[in-house]
């Protein structure tokens, strides 16, 4: 394959529509540095497709799924695959076309279909790239979820391991992980309330500056200071609201996101915090999280006013212990004041601290991990997540790319193990698990912790067993209904919005929530 220019892409075409969404993301994972379009074309049906302008393309038919690859080298990527899995033996392409097929003459179920179409494109593109990828052809965000459903089924690890690799084509590293922490996601969430319960999410959408890598809603707090009292108002009206609809529930855990909460002066937060502890039932907590993540929004008077508050577990994220990446990413703050935040924290009483870094992040090698993992050891936490460096198309991340090349942003095998020896040398598991788009190494976030400090909110957000009342801009409550059913809404994101909308915002969690 040529050398990656910035206009490259790999164009796409399908002759039937509704799996445009994999196809696109499973080629991504081969070639995360191209743009990959997908467009549903119907005249590909039942003749060989034109590729001229295209570099692949699917044609369904009754008894088959057939992938058109082109052969020769182009403006975006040259492919080439050998037959397998055929349904029969195919006519010799044309020299410049390599032609495959997965058997759909048994008319199999759509996610077996869609299962056929992503094992097809993978064998190719392995074949051409040498590439094995972790996750084979899972795209989703929740692979854990897959090897839970099974546990519940009562199937054997071995079973289940067997079934994901054969599956997925995923590697025996991954099954492995997503087995073990499955069993430990399953304990945890059998002491919960699943049916009678819920958790509560409140976003603080403000942080002291926006990070590169960042597509959360959050806004600078310079341009918001005087109108944080405003957004209290509207947030102690969200939460009258949960005291109404959820009475007689059972409240297990209460996360307070952003953003960074911590930007909120001391006397802003004692009055959140008062407002739950008045208004709310929180004698069943499991679980009360504030994320105090940046180390330039922590001072010993918020700390008091969180440990007072009935905070049980607080994160200080330094995403790096390299100063130049913190410059390049903008934090704005030191490695040192990360390290004196921690210290503040455990003087402050706090026994469930979690830290959070990020693998993948501009220049950044095994050796800086390595850096990093040794200094996390010395302020030793209660939990680590480490997260595979993720491309949101809305991060000022997007753009630094376009400038600089991706080539930069580097997270490997090594990388990845390195922090989990580094959390089992603190005496941490693994114990949750999810994935992103575009994820660095196509790799996975993994929350890491001590018995007794596993992340309860983290597992429900992604395991998806209990009702979720979300408060705040941008959030988005879920609620679970019999059979598996979840329906959403969500709060809009702009703040000034959120405020003034406020009414609206809590008339759509009355018709989510109606009839609990």
């Amino acid at each position: 394959m040529t050398e990656m220019r910035k206009e490259d892409t790999i164009e796409i075409t399908v002759n039937e529509a509704g799996f445009e969404y994999d196809i696109h993301s499973l080629i991504k994972a081969f070639y995360p540095a191209y743009n990959v379009k997908v467009s549903v074309c119907p005249d590909v049906r039942e003749k060989e497709p034109d590729l001229s302008n295209a570099d692949m393309a699917f044609q369904f038919t009754k008894e088959a799924v057939l992938l058109f690859l082109r052969k020769e080298e182009s403006k975006a990527a040259s492919f080439a695959a050998e037959k397998e899995d055929m349904v029969k033996e195919p006519e010799t392409p044309p020299e410049r076309i390599v032609k495959l097929s997965a058997d759909l003459s048994d008319e199999p179920p759509r996610p077996e279909v869609k299962n056929r179409i992503k094992r097809l494109i993978y064998d190719a593109l392995s074949r051409e790239t040498g590439k094995q990828l972790p996750w084979g052809t899972l795209t989703g965000i929740r692979p854990v979820k897959i090897s839970m459903s099974l546990l519940e089924e009562g199937k054997a690890e071995n079973e289940i391991m067997d079934y994901m690799k054969k599956t997925y084509l995923i590697s025996d590293e991954k099954a492995d992980l997503a087995v073990r922490i499955a069993e430990r996601e399953k304990a945890i969430l059998e002491t919960l309330h699943y049916e009678n319960g819920y958790s509560l999410y409140i976003g603080i959408p403000f942080c002291p500056t926006t990070c590169l890598y960042c597509s959360f809603t959050s806004y600078p707090l310079v341009s918001w200071k005087k109108r944080v009292g405003e957004y209290l108002n509207a947030l102690e009206k969200e939460i009258d609201y949960v005291v109404e609809s959820h009475r007689g529930k059972v409240l297990d855990t209460i996360y307070i996101g952003g953003g960074t909460p911590t930007t909120l002066e001391p006397p802003q937060m004692k009055r959140l915090l008062d407002k739950i502890r008045g208004s709310l039932d929180l004698s069943h907590l499991k679980e009360f999280t504030v994320e105090a993540g940046r180390a330039d929004s922590i001072t010993p008077e918020k700390l008091e006013v969180l440990r007072k508050g009935g905070v049980t577990r607080i994160s200080v994220n330094p995403q790096t212990m390299k100063q130049e990446t913190l410059d390049l990413i903008g934090r704005r703050h030191t490695v040192e004041q990360v390290k004196e935040a921690f210290a503040m924290a455990r003087s402050a009483g706090f026994s469930n601290i979690n830290m959070d870094i990020i693998l993948g992040l501009p220049g950044e090698n095994a050796q800086d991990v390595r850096h990093t993992m040794e200094e996390i050891r010395k302020l030793n936490p209660d939990s680590l997540t480490v997260h595979s460096l993720a491309i949101k198309r809305a991060s000022k991340l997007s753009q630094w790319i376009v400038e600089n090349g991706i080539s930069t942003l580097n997270n490997t095998e090594e990388t990845m193990e390195i922090t989990a020896q580094g959390a089992a040398l603190m005496g941490m598991v693994p114990y949750y698990l999810y994935r992103q788009k575009n994820m660095s190494g196509n790799f996975e976030n993994v929350g890491y912790a001590r018995e007794g400090k596993f992340g309860i909110y983290n597992i429900l957000i992604m395991e998806e067993k209990q009702n979720i009342v979300a408060l705040g801009a941008g959030s988005i409550s879920k609620r679970l209904f019999p059979g598996g059913r979840i329906e959403r809404c969500e709060n809009v994101k702009e703040v000034a919005q959120y405020i003034e909308r406020i009414d609206e915002m809590i008339e759509r969690k009355c018709a989510l929530f109606r009839d609990l």
